[in-house]
């Protein structure tokens, strides 16, 4: 480093000298300040100072989240490595390395390996595995944030407890971006308190946050249109700049803004790409060397590229739209200005007007340095399960000697013995439901009490869905002709008939046929569906929604600095004559009738997921109240009930609706909750192998996967109601769908607030998107967008009457 120029940050130097000390830990620093160089030159500078530890073989073992992260890595590593004079190899494994490779490997392991959670079990899979290990000295874990509220988190802790047990010599490393609960993040990685630490680096990022405006402000927003109207003034950002990543929050909307700039400015074609996670890995990849290269001008993407290698030519990055999170802004905001020196320049363009306001939230946020917590998975015994399956397949364990290392993880710290003896009958016997069907008898006790998987076909099935991740189902898409173009959601094709044209991966495509799990098309031109996405849409962060509340209470204050607020000042003008801005200590409800019904909108600015379960939760109490049906929608905002009969409720009515007595029994009441578990216990069959996803040669469609997983689930419920893994779907249910911890906080703070109840004969600026929303469900477009101008105009012609 020294003979390029460049000298060490104090933390790298503190990171060496622990790593030297002996100390496990995690290093906490911005994005392009060499986090990846603390734990990497660790190791190198350890074997310099103590050659006599380090053996032939593996000795470092690098863990990330991303396939598509570790062959730049692997290369970044290899450079260094041979510009130091070492005669290390580094080498990547996982789910694209070539099977001659890997057989390689098996027989002789490089000195540094790179690792998806998948492939390092996938190892722990093979017997006598170790010997890949015995000489090993650091595990590191790259991007320990993206895993620690994840179940590939839960696959890294039990995989790092079962290396511990083997040698305990290991060093563990996280490498993390910083987070609201890093002590918390550091105790989930390394449980083990003697020789922890963490090292946190003191510089931080300069961040400049810039909005761009429209030439007007809407009165009446609706979201998502806005964004293209300013396509105009994206242009010259991106000209202005050398580089530029356009970040957006879904797949189809990446699609629509990578056409909009290409429509806005033709001469973008062939400067510009598009990069999400649907696309085929070939084109991913060349997207991800040619903005490395500098040769792209700019690269529209998704959450596929918040993570990864450093593409040092990007000096601009733009926001399309609320990132719906302190931390996922700041992460992307890093990936501009590379260098620890430079400014990470950020713009932000809103999708309707209202979002200025989170940009206004998120400066704060930022400013303070307020970040999310990432809350660690517990009890997850799919993924235990699956993972005892795994041992036994890898030489066996004995039980009794495996509970305490597993109970020592975080995530199983809670785990009873008699939940740890169920996990054993399930994967011997298959529980009380398996016991009759030898298929679900995969571990075999031997004569000493050892477990061992010993048919071969068990294993083969085994190693197949190690890691198996449920999603909603995925096709490939390919031209009639050859060649691969990318992926596509089962249900966006189901809608399709013989030649629609949709849009993917920036080409216009005509659907030709579905055969099997591919969907054929021919090239086309014209207009032409943006597919959308299930789960396309994030939810609105409880950090963000708690400074979007208080910058709205701070809206209308003659001392509001922010321009954002200063641009806004005619729209919350407008919801402050015709209703109310509530305060940070009120909670505002609009009871509106039209000549469509009635409509009553709820505002707790808590997340489109908490809104859909309290939409529920308030229909429901209303409905004890006199008999009355609802539909319902809503925005991270907001929510509505709308009625075609009057919806007579006083404000005592109103408090009892609202209250938190009986909170989560009434929410039980209200939602499915069965029905909720049963989708998500398809994923746990999965993940702990009652159900089998991938076969030789063919993959289980989710259709088929939700029959075989509801069936099993419906026995489960009427034989076997105390089974972990079906106790685990509901827990699931409460805790990720309905987000039980927050919902209960944010009633907790209604109970508290003064509740203002407006009644009004017109849409105000908050009401008019969640409308919209609903609208979107039953409407084209072209549609939409008529039905929204004449709604628009009757609130015209109300206000010019009144006044």
């Amino acid at each position: 480093m020294n003979e390029k120029g460049m000298s060490a940050f104090s933390f790298q130097n503190e990171a060496w000298q622990r790593f030297s000390n002996g100390y496990s830990g995690m290093v906490v620093a911005p994005t392009g300040f060499g986090k990846t160089y603390s734990i990497f030159l660790a190791v190198i500078i350890d074997f310099f100072n103590h050659p006599q530890n380090y053996k032939s073989g593996l000795k470092l073992i690098w863990v990330t989240p991303l396939r598509s992260l570790a062959k730049d890595l692997a290369r970044a590593m290899q450079e260094a490595i041979d510009e130091i004079g070492l005669d290390w190899v580094v080498e990547v494994r996982n789910g694209d390395t070539d099977f001659k490779q890997k057989m390689r490997q098996t027989k002789n392991m490089p000195d540094i390996l790179l690792v998806t959670p998948e492939s390092l079990h996938l190892l722990l899979a093979q017997k006598e595995h170790q010997r890949f290990f015995k000489n090993l000295q650091c595990v590191a874990i790259d991007e320990w944030h993206e895993l620690l509220s994840t179940k590939r988190g839960v696959m890294v802790e039990l995989a790092l407890a079962a290396l511990k047990f083997e040698n305990s010599k290991i060093k563990i490393w996280g490498i993390t971006a910083t987070i609201g609960n890093l002590d918390q993040a550091l105790e989930v990685l390394i449980p083990d308190a003697t020789k922890r630490t963490k090292v946190v680096a003191k510089e931080q990022k300069k961040i400049e946050i810039l909005s761009v405006y429209p030439p007007e402000v809407e009165i009446l927003p609706w979201a998502g249109h806005l964004g293209g109207k300013l396509v105009q003034e994206v242009v010259p950002i991106i000209l202005n700049s050398k580089s530029t990543l356009i970040f957006t929050n879904t797949r189809s909307q990446s699609e629509m803004w990578y056409q909009l700039l290409l429509e806005a400015y033709p001469d973008f074609a062939g400067q510009i790409a598009l990069h999400h996670s649907s696309i085929d890995a070939n084109l991913r990849q060349w997207v991800e060397e040619n903005l490395s290269s500098g040769l792209l001008k700019a690269v529209v993407s998704t959450s596929s590229l918040d993570l990864g290698v450093d593409f040092k030519p990007v000096d601009t990055v733009i926001q399309i739209g609320s990132s719906k999170g302190v931390a996922r802004f700041m992460q992307r905001a890093g990936r501009s200005g590379h260098s620890p020196f430079e400014t990470s320049k950020i713009y932000f363009v809103p999708t309707h007007s209202l979002e200025l306001i989170e940009a206004s939230a998120l400066k704060e946020a930022v400013r303070l340095r307020i970040i999310e917590h990432r809350e660690p998975f517990v009890l997850a015994f799919d993924v235990l399960v699956q993972f005892l399956v795994t041992l036994a397949l890898g030489g066996g364990f004995y039980p009794d000697q495996f509970f305490p290392v597993i109970k020592n993880t975080y995530a199983f710290s809670e785990m009873t013995k008699d939940e740890w003896k169920w996990c054993i009958y399930f994967i011997t016997q298959g529980g009380k439901t398996g016991k009759n069907y030898e298929e679900f008898h995969k571990v075999v006790p031997q004569v000493d009490g050892k477990l061992i998987v010993e048919k071969r076909k068990i294993g083969m099935l085994h190693r197949m869905n190690i890691g198996a991740i449920v999603s909603d189902s995925m096709l490939r898409v390919k031209f009639l002709s050859g060649g691969y173009v990318g992926m596509i959601e089962e249900y966006f094709i189901s809608k399709l008939h013989k030649g629609d044209k949709f849009i993917l991966a920036g080409r216009v495509l005509e659907y030709a046929m579905l055969k099997e799990m591919t969907v054929y098309v021919k090239s086309s031109s014209g207009k032409a569906i943006t597919p959308s996405w299930l789960g396309g849409r994030l939810p609105l962060s409880s950090n963000l929604s708690f400074f979007l509340r208080k910058k709205l209470a701070e809206s209308l204050s003659p001392n509001a600095r922010e321009k954002e607020l200063r641009f806004l000042h005619p729209l919350l003008a407008n919801q402050n004559k015709f209703s109310h801005i509530p305060k940070e200590d009120e909670f505002l409800v609009e009871q509106i009738k039209t000549r469509e019904g009635y409509h009553l909108f709820f505002y707790p600015f808590e997340g489109r997921l908490v809104h859909e379960v309290m939409a529920g939760l308030l229909a429901y109490r209303i409905s004890k109240l006199y008999p009355i049906s609802f539909s319902m929608a809503m925005n991270d905002y907001g929510f509505e009930l709308f009625s075609d009969r009057e919806i007579k409720l006083s404000e005592k009515d109103l408090h009892q609706i609202l209250s938190k007595e009986n909170l989560m029994q009434d929410v039980i009441s209200s939602v499915n909750a069965t029905e909720m578990a049963r989708r998500k216990f398809r994923d746990i069959a999965v993940i702990s192998g009652m159900v089998v996803q991938t076969m030789p040669g063919r993959q289980v469609n989710n259709k088929s996967l939700q029959s075989s997983s509801g069936i099993i689930f419906s026995v489960l419920e009427d034989y076997d109601p105390e089974n972990l893994l079906l106790r685990q779907a509901y827990t699931e249910v409460f805790n990720q769908q309905l987000e039980e911890a927050r919902f209960v906080r944010a009633f907790e703070r209604i109970s508290t607030s003064k509740i203002v109840y407006i009644f009004s004969d017109r849409f105000t600026p908050l009401s008019f998107p969640i409308k919209v929303d609903s609208l979107r469900q039953s409407l084209s477009s072209e549609d939409l967008a008529t039905r929204i101008r004449k709604m628009q105009e009757n609130n015209l012609k109300k206000k010019s009457r009144k006044e």
